[in-house]
């Protein structure tokens, strides 16, 4: 996991300051998952090649929300929107030992491309990360 726990109020403030920007910049696209008046998670793309139409999106969602597909549904609902301005391909990169991540990209409809080895090192695991790496296309939602 890469978010900061516990995520203090000006860990989220600076979030947010970030999320506009990267919409102004058209560098990325960050959404909420919000349940009733609650934000949970979120969703979000961050656009690897604009004009060749290719993003890399991800996820988040607080532990006591998950379980009950609002990752899932989000993934769908921001795939479905990056297609229809034009993107031709999303990629999504799940941490190797988080098998629930990986249930997420599956059950949104991603397939599976292989694997990433030693993509990243996390400082609060102490450890470099695998990554299964899944995509989605056009059409195929």
């Amino acid at each position: 996991e890469l978010i900061p726990q516990p995520y203090t109020v000006a860990e989220a403030r600076m979030w947010i300051g970030l999320s506009a920007a990267m919409w102004r910049e058209r560098t990325g696209s960050p959404f909420a998952l919000v349940v009733g008046d609650e934000a949970v998670g979120g969703v979000g793309i961050n656009w690897i090649d604009r004009d060749q139409g290719v993003g890399d999106i991800g996820y988040w969602l607080r532990r006591e929300a998950r379980r009950h597909g609002y990752t899932t549904r989000g993934v769908v609902l921001v795939a479905r929107w990056a297609f229809e301005i034009g993107c031709e391909r999303l990629q999504l990169r799940a941490d190797a030992a988080n098998e629930a991540s990986q249930r997420v990209a599956e059950r949104a409809g991603f397939r599976r491309e292989g694997v990433q080895r030693a993509a990243r090192y996390n400082p609060r695991l102490d450890r470099r990360m695998n990554f299964v790496v899944y995509s989605l296309l056009p059409g195929e939602l």
